[in-house]
């Protein structure tokens, strides 16, 4: 199958990507919670959920040079294994140190399962398809994040928190398995045996030379950052302004909904404005939105500045993707995607622990004042976007720019 042909696999893949999402957001709670009732504190329910983070850091280059030279397959079932083990064997720990471990592993599976899924996506999609591949792609995180922490809540409660959050990392394991039935023949044969034909190692450093790339990491980070501050800050807002915690739980839903239905239009609006002015014009509004959440807005003005928030939210993964892609070396293209996800991996350790200091020195509303102040930061790196490639349709303005190039050099 060549890159642009049948997207039979693309299905599969969300598919499968749902389900392992949908585990990871299920079981994070669930840790928490089961940490709790083991006796942990706030200082150790932070490391524990800093090994999550942290341990992928360590091998997410080495697994994008492995596929960059090999195929992208096989760390798919890998990335599930680790996934439901580490969700499974969370549940049955008894110690903290033990579910510190289990947490990493399941980091650790969730950044195989990553690493793999999105090389597969720009090695078996043509150029002009990659930002609609990856919107779709997307999609599977969106769905698994919008489900899991449902489903946890429902499941934790009562005077027995240990066993209900333990029954829940269960579910979330075996949940998480399923993803399996989907990986299928999901990688082409063409495609994979192509790879082992590549020259040397590109080194990192001119990886992150290449012009786009370092913007790429850094409107990744700074988006995943906004969504991690949202969802974890908000029902500290909504307790300081009176708002339920069942409808803090709806406004995070209408968050990842608004997410959903941008990732599903993307194509559409590519056509429209463009992969560089569409990203600046998304992190800038994000920002001014952001910034806006920390005003004693009335709950239904909040609503919907959440909506046109996670809109815009729903724009910097999946084109920060495509922007790291091609602008990265040939041959260097998964390793590039790894350094993306270690930024966002950083940014995941630095930004709640930035934030909670802010929150301290100036209230609980100071973390998004921050968040705003650094989208409209990747509101500008995002004009440092690669140029189109070979292959994309171009933009009206590319095309302006292009027809008066064209008639300078004819003498018109």
């Amino acid at each position: 199958m060549r890159p642009g042909g049948n997207r039979g696999w693309l299905l599969r893949l969300v598919i499968a990507f749902s389900f392992a999402q949908g585990a990871v957001s299920m079981a994070r709670p669930a840790v928490s919670y089961r940490a709790l009732a083991l006796g942990a504190d706030e200082r150790a329910i932070g490391v524990i959920a800093g090994v999550y983070a942290l341990l992928p850091l360590f091998v997410a280059v080495p697994l994008g040079r492995r596929t960059d030279h090999g195929r992208c397959a096989p760390l798919l079932p890998v990335g599930v294994v680790l996934i439901s083990g580490g969700c499974a064997l969370s549940g049955l720990a008894d110690s903290l140190w033990a579910m510190a471990v289990w947490s990493g592993v399941m980091g650790l599976g969730h950044l195989c399962f990553v690493i793999g899924a999105q090389s597969l996506v720009a090695r078996q999609s043509a150029p002009h398809e990659q930002d609609r591949n990856f919107g779709h792609f997307t999609i599977g995180a969106s769905l698994g994040q919008l489900v899991g922490p449902i489903a946890a809540g429902a499941l934790i409660g009562g005077p027995d928190m240990a066993g209900t959050s333990a029954l829940a990392l269960l579910v979330a394991g075996a949940g998480g398995a399923v993803a399996v039935t989907s990986l299928w023949r999901i990688e082409s044969p063409v495609t994979a045996n192509s790879r082992r034909e590549q020259g040397e190692r590109v080194p990192v450093q001119r990886i992150l030379r290449a012009r786009g790339v370092p913007a790429g990491i850094f409107i990744s980070l700074a988006v995943l950052s906004a969504t991690d501050i949202l969802t974890a800050y908000l029902p500290v807002v909504g307790e300081h302004r009176g708002i339920a915690p069942a409808m803090i739980g709806v406004l995070l839903s209408l968050r990842a909904a608004a997410t959903i239905a941008c990732r599903l239009v993307l194509t559409p609006l590519l056509r429209l404005l463009g992969r560089t002015l569409l990203l600046t014009v998304t992190c800038l509004l994000a920002a001014l939105l952001c910034a806006g959440i920390a005003l004693p807005v009335p709950v239904w003005a909040l609503a919907v500045m959440l909506v046109v928030l996670g809109f815009c939210l729903g724009v910097g993964q999946p084109l920060s993707m495509t922007t790291v892609v091609q602008a990265a070396p040939e041959g260097a293209r998964s390793t590039a995607l790894a350094l993306r996800l270690t930024g966002n991996r950083l940014g995941q350790v630095a930004a709640p622990a930035s934030a909670g200091l802010v929150a301290g020195l100036a209230g609980v509303a100071a973390p998004f004042v921050m968040l705003g102040a650094l989208l409209l930061v990747s509101a500008g790196t995002a004009l440092r976007a690669p140029a189109r490639p070979a292959g994309e349709p171009e933009d009206a303005g590319e095309a302006s720019l292009s027809r008066a190039i064209l008639r300078r050099k004819s003498g018109i």
